[in-house]
């Protein structure tokens, strides 16, 4: 699997490069995980309602924020600078790996990355991305994933908050649930960087990819 960082990159020219990888993939390219940060942007999915987000225009503005209007499942969220966004574009029909599989795979990939920053996470079943808390706490959950299949191939992904400014959570109900609450590595463990964890989710992914391709 090629791996493409492409730094800190505004929603849009991003998506315009997962769009290009994605139509190179659909003709045979090699598989490619894309790998950014996005300036501060909320992003619906295709089953978003727009009462989520809780601000007018004027305030978007004075936050330096944007919305964006994307094909991804899923409802709102928040991509900004101190979170990992991945973006893998992948050949599930090639591979013969369905999307519940496929989706699965990726949310251990980053759980098992999370183990090695000492970060116990999990998924809790009916709601997709990745949480943490203990059994008499509120979950937070520290991650989201929203995916599309065009053609065979994976597009969107996942946003994890490494040293997220978690304060552009309170402008939305993330991902439409109202009784959680969100979080970041960095508060949950100090001192780990992006960079850092990045390298820990690209060989944690990479190795769960192989096993699902072996069963």
């Amino acid at each position: 699997m090629i791996v493409k960082r492409i730094g800190l990159t505004r929603y849009a020219e991003a998506l315009h490069v997962q769009e290009e990888t994605h139509a190179e993939v659909v003709n045979g390219h090699e598989d490619t995980l894309i790998l950014c940060e996005h300036p501060h942007v909320y992003t619906l999915g295709k089953s978003a309602n727009e009462r989520n987000l809780l601000i007018q225009p004027d305030f978007l503005k004075s936050i330096q924020a944007e919305v964006f209007q994307t094909d991804r499942g899923g409802d709102i969220t928040y991509h900004g600078p101190g979170q990992l966004v991945g973006y893998p574009i992948i050949n599930l029909r090639k591979h013969g790996i369905g999307v519940k599989k496929y989706v699965a795979t990726l949310e251990l990939g980053i759980v098992n990355a999370l183990a090695i920053s000492g970060i116990e996470a999990y998924q809790i079943d009916g709601l997709t991305g990745i949480w943490v808390g203990e059994a008499n706490e509120v979950k937070r959950k520290i991650g989201a994933i929203g995916i599309r299949v065009k053609n065979g191939v994976s597009m969107h992904g996942f946003a994890l908050n490494v040293a997220t400014d978690l304060s552009y959570f309170d402008h939305i109900v993330p991902c439409g649930i109202n009784d959680k609450e969100v979080t970041s590595i960095q508060k949950e463990v100090p001192n780990i960087t992006i960079q850092q964890f990045s390298k820990d989710f690209i060989s944690c992914f990479q190795s769960e990819w192989e096993k699902a391709l072996a069963l």
